[in-house]
């Protein structure tokens, strides 16, 4: 018998991979990547280290065998089927899900209108750096919010020198919008799919949102937006104006890269709790015979980078 798995935990992992046109499934024991170059030509294997991604996302091209999506269940990565490019998601596999002590947290946090306002609040100070104005309610806020964010659009294009109008793009009909609009969406895409793993890691629901409501990602959005401005809006400007031949792809390997030098995901499950814990509220206990967290953490015997 072969030992458990012992799953890597989510900020040790690389944030995103983006897979099209390939064939994945499981050969020997390994995650990998079938690329058929035509009739009677050797298939080329390209494997991929399922168990250290936090997510995969899945364009257009791919099919996925029932081995393949196994394997990323039993070593909690996220599978996200998205549109090309990496705009439109149509379904997303659950790494764990949400636990029932966290998701009655989160209910109970989201549906007390007092608690809610708390931690929105928070979320408005870690994402602009200071306290929002004060006796405002979760619609004024978000109106503030919506103002701030449109300006920030602004500068952050004039210190690009990016030519700008307002965010507009149309998923449906793609060409249609500017280059800087299709960078933007790309980088957000990305940004979306690492903060829905880290979110399910977590065990937290990702349509129970605060800002945001109504959605099936309304958390993923709201945790999403706290690091927006910081890492893939310069990154999508930055790529808008670089001239370059595929302006989509660049930016999806450019956020890769952010993420992992901003370590976006060593610090997405503790803010999670940090926002949540504004609202002054105990966690419920979990029942005895609750499911454990989807990435467990036993403490190991060596030092830093020793996993046993």
């Amino acid at each position: 018998m072969l030992p458990p798995l012992k799953p890597i935990p989510i900020k040790e992992r690389l944030s995103i991979v983006y897979i099209e046109k390939g064939e994945i499934d499981v050969v020997d024991g390994a995650f990998v990547v079938v690329d058929q170059q035509g009739y009677r030509v050797r298939p080329v294997l390209t494997h991929i280290p399922v168990g250290g991604v936090a997510c995969i996302m899945l364009e257009p091209g791919t099919r996925v065998s029932h081995m393949a999506a196994a394997l990323a269940a039993r070593v909690g990565t996220l599978l996200v089927w998205v549109g090309e490019a990496g705009v439109r998601l149509y379904s997303a596999g659950q790494p764990g899900g949400a636990r029932a002590d966290r998701l009655l947290y989160q209910a109970k946090l989201a549906l007390d209108e007092m608690l809610r306002l708390k931690v929105v609040r928070k979320m408005y100070a870690v994402r602009f750096g200071e306290a929002p104005p004060a006796r405002r309610s979760v619609e004024q806020l978000r109106g503030i919010e919506g103002a701030r964010v449109r300006k920030t659009y602004q500068l952050l294009a004039q210190q690009y020198g990016v030519p700008w109008k307002r965010r507009d793009y149309n998923p449906d009909n793609w060409d249609v919008s500017d280059v800087p609009n299709r960078c933007l969406s790309s980088a957000t895409a990305a940004l979306y799919g690492v903060t829905e793993a880290a979110v399910l890691a977590a065990g937290y629901a990702p349509a129970i949102g605060f800002i945001h409501t109504g959605k099936p990602l309304s958390f993923v959005y709201d945790i999403a937006d706290l690091y927006k401005f910081e890492t893939v809006v310069p990154v999508a400007f930055k790529t808008a104006v670089s001239g370059v031949f595929n302006p989509e792809r660049a930016v999806r390997l450019a956020c890769r890269d952010v993420f992992r030098q901003t370590k976006l995901l060593e610090r997405i499950i503790p803010d999670i709790e940090d926002v949540l814990a504004a609202g002054e509220i105990p966690r419920p206990e979990a029942p005895s015979d609750a499911v454990g967290p989807a990435f467990p953490e036993a403490k190991g015997i060596g030092d830093v980078g020793h996993r046993s």
